[in-house]
């Protein structure tokens, strides 16, 4: 790709003039045919083309002229990369030609740079949270699971009553099928529970009723495999004696049963502490955000200069095309999805105040990292993919780079690297709960002179 800058007089924008490769075009064509095909549930074929199957599919007979504009819009990233332009919003391409595969494409786009802007003040932030926990209750949920996955069985006190539907015993079964032992369920003694499925019903209808000592020949119907592997329904015949009724014994997990079973641990507070690491991990990640969220807010009430108009409309275009997206991911027409967050002029209003926000803490942040010469490292890239797509993103990060992304990345892992800097030196006060109680509690009971009134 050639990518030629030439300076403008019309407000700090940069024109580049740029040439996409034949090569380019076709992967710029490739990318949007199949992010179409994707959003129209076109499944691709195995030896077909994305065209052969779209024509096929839904009888489009130039998928590449259907997706032209989104294959020009995919090659503004890689200019922008290019040029080494950090922009204030995403430029719209200006065509000079056709996009046309097999051919190389030229086009130009007017870029305006991120502006620099300055802070009131560089001191250290102020501010109050409510404190973070753990969510114990999580982890007694997880202990009392492993508790139920060592459950044992012993026998009842009460060894009279008939087996009933529910109940857990003990069985003696020796099983035949065609006059020859089943192994596989034949037993000396095992512990069943009646009704849970284990067995066919013909042989639960035949134990029910049984008392201990008693013992009963009991024939069903039960699947088995014929000779060719398909499921086929076989007669069984079991001699069944009951041996004793049982109950569920569930362990207490203590430092000695820790220590017992779970020897990778020490004691109970060991293992309660890994489980909640584990189990409290989104918890704290949320967490997180709220204490850098509120930090970066506070910066931003430090912001000084005023924001040019293109920027603010570029972002909300941005933020807008977003929201599109998502609609379409979610198979829901516009109007549906906006009528879901209020409508359409109470969305304005959200994308208007929220982009303003994104903005200001964005350009507030830029200054700090300015300011105090901070650097930025490939871990805080990764951080920054792994907050978008928690599962992979490592591919997010390939996959956004070799898309042309990789000065958004940048920047984004330059804002992580500032509000880290300003929560580490910032001056953090957490609400005590308790003085909050007793507070509320003042206020509520009466003075002598408001009880005599």
């Amino acid at each position: 790709m050639k990518v030629v800058k030439k300076p403008i007089n019309t407000e700090g924008y940069v024109l580049l003039d740029v040439t996409a490769t034949t090569a380019e075009v076709s992967e710029a064509l490739n990318a949007a045919g199949l992010q179409f095909c994707h959003q129209m549930g076109i499944r691709p074929v195995q030896g077909k083309s994305i065209a052969q199957t779209a024509s096929e599919q839904m009888g489009i007979k130039d998928l590449d002229a259907v997706v032209s504009t989104q294959a020009i819009e995919a090659l503004v990233p890689q200019c922008i990369e290019k040029s080494g332009i950090v922009p204030a919003f995403t430029p719209k391409p200006k065509p000079k030609d056709r996009l046309r595969r097999g051919h190389t494409f030229s086009f130009e786009i007017e870029v305006m740079p991120k502006p620099t802007y300055e802070l009131e003040s560089y001191d250290p932030v102020s501010f109050t949270v409510q404190p973070y926990h753990d969510d114990e209750s999580v982890v007694d949920q997880e202990i009392s699971k492993l508790a139920s996955t060592y459950t044992n069985y012993v026998a009842t006190d009460d060894q009279d009553h008939p087996l009933a539907k529910g109940d857990h015993c003990k069985l003696k079964i020796v099983a035949t099928k065609d006059g020859e032992e089943v192994t596989g369920l034949s037993t000396d003694g095992r512990t069943y529970s009646v009704g849970a499925g284990l067995m066919p019903d013909g042989f639960d209808e035949g134990v029910v009723g049984m008392t201990v000592g008693e013992t009963r020949t009991i024939t069903f119907e039960g699947p088995d495999l014929d000779e060719n592997n398909n499921v086929v329904e076989e007669e069984y015949v079991c001699t069944v004696t009951l041996l004793e009724l049982q109950k569920e014994v569930a362990p207490i997990i203590d430092d000695e049963w820790v220590v017992a079973n779970m020897p990778m641990y020490k004691s109970l507070e060991q293992l309660r502490a890994d489980i909640s690491l584990k189990a409290n991990e989104q918890n704290r990640k949320m967490y997180q955000d709220y204490i850098r969220n509120t930090a970066a807010g506070e910066l931003a009430k430090r912001f000084k200069g005023s924001i040019p108009d293109p920027i603010y409309e570029g972002a909300i275009r941005d933020l807008d095309q977003d929201l599109h997206r998502q609609a379409a991911q979610m198979n829901m027409t516009w109007e549906k999805f906006a009528e879901q967050n209020g409508g359409e002029q109470q969305m304005q209003m959200m994308m208007m105040m929220q982009v303003r926000n994104q903005l200001v803490q964005g350009f507030a942040l830029d200054a700090l990292y300015r300011h105090f010469g901070l650097t930025s490292t490939s871990a805080d890239i990764d951080e920054v993919c792994a907050s978008m797509d928690p599962r992979q993103p490592r591919r997010l990060r390939e996959s956004m780079e070799r898309a042309g992304f990789g000065y958004a990345l940048r920047e984004s892992a330059e804002r992580l690297s500032a509000v880290k800097y300003l929560v580490d030196h910032a001056d953090i006060k957490y609400v005590d709960p308790d003085a909050a109680n007793e507070d509320n509690d003042e206020a509520e009971t009466p003075t002598d002179g408001e009880q005599e009134a």
